[in-house]
């Protein structure tokens, strides 16, 4: 059992500004909820650019590839000579080889956002409560200096403070 604080806050400020001091303390293992996303907290939680962005390219460079690879391969294999055409033609693959890079690149991307937002989660999230969803932003900080992060986060007022042993 992991020991944690659980703060509300009513405003987005005190919120983010409790979530930097913590992260100057040294704490990394902070999760913060709101009712809807907040690119504020998000800064506060120090996120960089989504990783996902990667698998779209590295999928639609592997559609594209396969696009001309598979019609490529298909003409040499079954060549169809029509009026002294050359065999290989690229502009005519050109609309098979969009099409996959479309079709690669969207799978990765789907791909990718459950990879990285590790979906589905068989482990149900650690503390919530339902004024978060109301309106209010919560911070829950674990920690095995609970002293510490309760006194970083009254310093910021929070609504409502909880402390307990979370799974």
């Amino acid at each position: 059992m992991a020991k944690g604080i659980l703060a509300s806050f009513d405003y987005l400020d005190s919120a983010c500004d409790a979530i930097e001091e913590l992260r100057k303390a040294g704490h990394t293992d902070i999760t913060a909820y709101s009712s809807y996303p907040e690119h504020a907290l998000e800064h506060a939680l120090g996120y960089g650019q989504s990783p996902v962005r990667v698998w779209t390219l590295v999928g639609g460079l592997t559609g594209t590839a396969t696009g001309f690879a598979f019609t490529s391969w298909t003409s040499m294999d079954w060549p169809l000579i029509t009026g002294g055409k050359p065999i290989l033609s690229i502009p005519a693959y050109v609309v098979i080889a969009f099409e996959l890079t479309i079709l690669f690149g969207a799978l990765s991307t789907v791909i990718g956002l459950f990879i990285n937002s590790r979906l589905p989660n068989p482990i149900p999230p650690v503390v919530y409560d339902p004024e978060f969803s109301a309106g209010m932003y919560g911070v829950y900080v674990q920690s095995e200096k609970l002293d510490t992060v309760r006194a970083i986060l009254q310093k910021h007022e929070p609504e409502e403070i909880r402390e307990g042993a979370y799974a």
